[in-house]
């Protein structure tokens, strides 16, 4: 079968770049053909092996018989009402051409009531996977029946690496404010002057990069590979991060991690695995003895979060897996 994915794919930034690498390495492991949505379809088939498409050309769509819309933060309107708009006329588009379409491994929100609405419609009669349990409640309030699943990425096998105890990596965002970002900074200082190593990884060059005078006096990455990634998130001892896969990074690759949420994604991960969690602008004290003292996340609830990520391909594939096992875990 020929499996269509269609997200934020294309565009250099790390995280959504993970979600692709781990459905397409999934779905080839099962013998399937993948194409994609892109932003950018010769970078996209250059790094993932896979064919892609320019993702405004509708007759896309015909390539084909299955689209997984996700996974991802997709189904929101806080960063703009088009972006909404574009993934809905994708699931719409699709349905038009009798594709069947899969919500796939989506968080849900946040949303205006304009949003809500829209999404209730378009939503309708389309198998909904999402990825964690807030999510689900937020669909479930909006009367849309759906699954759990959890974010492929969890998915990914870290490399052989040597572990550094004494590296931390900060993972910074843009667009969170000043004070989120000083007190983020300090926490790093915290670090440096307890003896650790950190690194400052930025997972969307360019994005980010409005970020870098703020940790200009430490050592600062930029990269936009999700390997590259994961293979830092194993080489490290804790992982601090603002991002979301920054943390699902890190959890994939058996890193103890905490949590600045920015985003109710984020901090629904970190309730999901037990990690240790800070709202903005956060606690630079509290924030570096997590990772100096080691609160770690629970590990049994982030192994039970790849099994949903396993279980998820079952589902939305049409394979024999009753839906029943992906409620209520994790």
């Amino acid at each position: 079968m020929v499996v269509g994915v269609a997200g934020y794919y294309g565009f250099k930034n790390a995280g959504d770049e993970a979600i692709l690498e781990a459905i397409a390495r999934e779905l080839k492991a099962r013998g399937h053909q993948v194409v994609a949505l892109s932003g950018d379809p010769r970078r996209t088939q250059e790094e993932h092996g896979i064919r892609a498409l320019h993702r405004l050309n509708p007759l896309a769509l015909l390539q084909a018989d299955l689209w997984l819309l996700g996974g991802g933060g997709l189904l929101q309107d806080a960063t703009s009402s088009l972006s909404l708009l574009y993934y809905l006329s994708v699931l719409r588009a699709a349905r038009f051409f009798r594709k069947k379409v899969v919500v796939f491994n989506q968080s849900l929100g946040p949303l205006s009531p304009w949003g809500e609405r829209q999404v209730q419609r378009a939503l309708k009669g389309v198998p909904l996977i999402l990825r964690d349990q807030d999510s689900l409640a937020y669909a479930q309030r909006l009367g849309l029946p759906a699954s759990l699943g959890a974010d492929p990425a969890l998915l990914l096998t870290p490399p052989p690496v040597k572990r550094e105890e004494d590296l931390v990596l900060v993972i910074p965002r843009a667009g969170v404010g000043e004070e989120a970002l000083k007190s983020l900074y300090v926490t790093a200082n915290h670090l440096v002057h307890e003896g650790k190593q950190v690194l400052v990884l930025l997972l969307q060059p360019g994005y980010d990069d409005e970020v870098v005078e703020h940790f200009r006096l430490h050592r600062i990455e930029k990269t936009s590979d999700p390997r590259r990634v994961l293979y830092l998130a194993a080489q490290a001892g804790y992982v601090i991060s603002m991002r979301l896969h920054g943390l699902i990074l890190a959890a994939a690759a058996g890193t103890p991690f905490a949590a600045l949420s920015y985003d109710p994604k984020v901090m629904a991960f970190a309730k999901e695995t037990g990690a240790y969690a800070q709202e903005l602008p956060g606690d630079p004290i509290k924030l570096s003895k997590a990772a100096m003292y080691g609160r770690f996340p629970d590990w049994e609830k982030v192994a039970a979060l790849k099994e949903r990520a396993r279980q998820s391909f079952d589902l939305a594939l049409g394979e024999a897996v009753p839906v029943r096992r992906l409620h209520g875990r994790g």
